[in-house]
Order: structure tokens, then C-alpha cells, then sequence
């Protein structure tokens, strides 16, 4: 399989049960309240008025399924398409607490947590914080560079799960140059090699830009194959607002070509975003956006609306969830939205199964099982 089981049923039972019973007090939407410090805030003009948007079709069973978790914003890396640490300039030395986090994860109560930040390993208590985490009956991701992995692997506890995520853009000469940094493909290699040998699951996280050439990514994954790595994300990049540069991100018309032979990709490798997802990449079904399906949480509190877009930061996840106003983003309604095909926003979308086909069942079905 290319999940665990347990993992798998875990999250079908938890769909399930939301979209049956989501929480009512998120289902609210009320207006943010001024900001009395800043009453020359500029609020960003959407494009579409309310009376031409078209209502969510979970507007009203508003759930989270990935927490995205960022203790902190430090990275011993400059990579050239991450927003993170141009956005966070001014708090990137400060850094959640364990407990601040495992209170993020029970306030929000998504059974998935994907460490990300910055770089995870920087954090002086992350170990600790996976093993909690793991102990409440979390999956959890960590997201990493790999740069850190035959340092502190000892931290860690071996989980079914537990995934190591580390980041690969190509092969060594690509990926050193997209991190902008020569030895890190080298190094996050010999990392994934130490993992797998102590008994850990590691996949590992593409990012597709416009000069990215899909054969090579192919060869890359071949080459992680004979490493046992035990499965691969891959996702187009999306344009940060920090990151201004549309010259290395992609249109959506670039992401259908770039994804057109991803069934390819699926069928020979253990690719672990979702068919349906794949689909959406590749033009051939719409997707709305449910960006509260991955909200995200860091120093500054709840980063709303989305991973990308920060229009806002709030203390506590109900307000996150009532005070964004969700029908304003999204494709055709926020210009900054108009080439976002991103992970976190679209595919809790196919996972409840909005705009769902007769065969989803099947194919997701033989998708897990392959």
C-alpha cells in the first residue's frame, strides 16, 4: 500500500464523520473586528463582487485534515523559490514551544500534522515534539532538507506513522542550485540512506518550476527507488507574495503541460498525492479551493487565509475559521489565487470528494492498494 492502513482508515473515518457533523462553531462567518492600532490598514480588492460568486460547496462543513505546523522560520538554507523566510524576517529567530504546538494540533484536531517551517531540525526540542504528537494519535510528516538527518536521527522514534519528508528538486546539480547551496543533494542523500537504515519511512517532496525537466525528476525517482524511499509528493510551485518572480513560477496552463504524463509517474513510482489531485494538475477536473482543509500555524498564530497568502494572523483557530472570509479567495475571485494549483488548498478538496466521478471509488481504491 502506499499509505499504512491504519493511516488511511483513520483519516476515511474522520472525513466521514465531519462532513456528517462538522463542528458547528466553525461553520460561522463573521467580520473581523478593526484593528483599532492600524486604522489605515489597506484591505485587498478581490475581483468579483459577492453577487457573482459562486457558494462553496463545503462553505458550510468547514473542516481541517493537515495541520501545517511551523515551530519556527530559521533555515540554515536560502532556497530560491520560499517565501518563509523573506515574509518572516522579523521573527525569524523566535520558535514555538512543544506545548504551544500540541495545543495547535488538539485546538484544530486535524489527524494529520506536516511539520514544516524554516527547517524543522533547527528546533532544539523537535524530536520531542514528533514523538508527542505521535502519541496522541497524530500522523505525522516532517518536512526537511535533510541536512540535519545523521545528526539528530536519535531524537526520533521509528512509527508506522511517521514520515520523513525530504526535499528534492532533481538531481544533484538542480537540486544544489535550487537551494543555492553545492553538497546539500550529497548530504540529504546520505540522510535518507541513515533513516531508512534505522528503520524509518521516508518520502520525499518535489517542487516543479518552469525550468524543471520532468525526465529528470523520472531519473530521480529511480535512482531514490534503489534507496527504498517509500513514497514521493509532488506538486507544482506556487508564487509566494514575499517571492514576486512569475519567471519561475508556473501559470496553470504551464502546470497542465508540466503534469501531463504524471499517470506515468504514478503508476511506476509510489506517488502519494491522490489521483483525483493528479487530475486537477493535469486539466482534466475542477477542483474548488478549501484552503481550511491545511490551515497553517506558526509564531504569529493562525496564517490566514491560506499557506501562501497572508492576509491576516489570528489568536485562536475559531477565529481562523469565522473570521476569514473564505468566499472571497479562490480562483476567479482573488487575482493572487488566479494560478494556485497547490497541495494544501486543492487536495482536501478530492480527499472529501467534491466533484466527485462514479469510478473515484475504484481508482482511489487501486491507487492505495498498487
Amino acid at each position: 500500500m502506499r499509505l499504512p492502513l491504519s493511516m488511511v482508515a483513520g483519516m476515511a473515518g474522520y472525513i466521514a464523520k465531519n462532513k456528517l457533523r462538522p463542528n458547528p462553531e466553525w461553520q460561522k462567518t463573521v467580520a473581523p473586528p478593526k484593528d483599532p492600532a492600524n486604522p489605515f490598514k489597506i484591505v485587498y480588492t478581490h475581483v468579483s463582487s459577492a453577487a457573482d460568486r459562486k457558494p462553496h460547496p463545503m462553505i458550510n462543513k468547514r473542516f481541517p485534515l493537515v495541520l501545517m505546523l511551523e515551530p519556527l522560520h530559521a533555515c540554515n538554507l536560502t532556497c530560491t523559490g520560499c517565501g518563509r523566510i523573506r515574509e518572516y524576517e522579523n521573527t525569524i529567530t523566535q520558535m514555538l514551544t512543544v506545548e504551544q504546538c500540541l495545543k495547535a494540533s488538539e485546538d484544530c484536531g486535524a489527524p494529520t500534522v506536516s511539520i514544516c517551517g524554516g527547517e524543522p531540525f533547527l528546533h532544539p526540542k523537535i524530536g520531542e515534539m514528533s514523538n508527542r504528537l505521535i502519541e496522541r494519535g497524530r500522523n505525522v510528516i516532517l518536512c526537511t532538507n535533510g541536512m540535519f538527518i545523521k545528526k539528530k536521527i536519535g531524537d526520533f522514534k521509528a512509527h508506522e506513522c511517521f514520515f520523513l519528508n525530504v526535499h528534492l528538486d532533481g538531481l544533484e546539480k538542480t537540486h544544489d542550485l535550487c537551494v543555492e547551496r553545492d553538497g546539500v543533494f550529497k548530504t540529504a542523500i546520505e540522510g535518507i540512506q541513515i533513516a531508512k537504515q534505522a528503520g524509518f519511512k521516508v518520502m520525499t517532496n518535489t517542487t516543479v518550476y518552469k525550468e524543471t525537466d520532468m525526465d529528470e525528476i523520472w531519473r530521480m525517482f529511480e535512482m531514490l527507488e534503489t534507496l527504498g524511499v517509500d513514497g514521493h509528493t509532488i506538486a507544482p510551485a506556487y508564487g509566494y507574495s514575499a517571492v514576486n518572480d512569475r519567471e519561475i513560477f508556473l501559470t496553470r496552463d504551464d502546470i497542465h503541460e508540466k503534469f501531463r504524463d504524471i499517470d506515468r509517474f504514478s503508476k511506476r513510482f509510489p506517488i502519494i498525492d491522490s489521483p483525483i489531485y493528479m487530475e486537477f494538475l493535469k486539466g482534466d477536473r475542477e477542483l474548488p479551493c478549501t484552503t481550511w482543509g491545511s490551515p497553517t500555524y506558526n509564531v504569529l498564530g493562525w496564517k490566514g487565509p491560506c499557506y501562501v497568502i497572508t492576509d491576516g494572523h489570528y489568536k485562536t483557530f475559531e477565529e481562523y475559521m469565522t473570521q476569514t472570509q473564505w468566499d472571497a479567495y479562490g480562483p476567479g475571485n482573488d487575482p493572487r489565487c488566479e494560478h494556485c494549483m497547490m497541495h494544501t488548498g486543492f487536495e482536501p478538496s478530492a480527499a472529501v470528494g467534491i466533484n466527485s466521478k462514479f469510478t473515484d471509488s475504484f481508482k482511489n481504491l487501486s491507487w492505495l492498494l498498487s
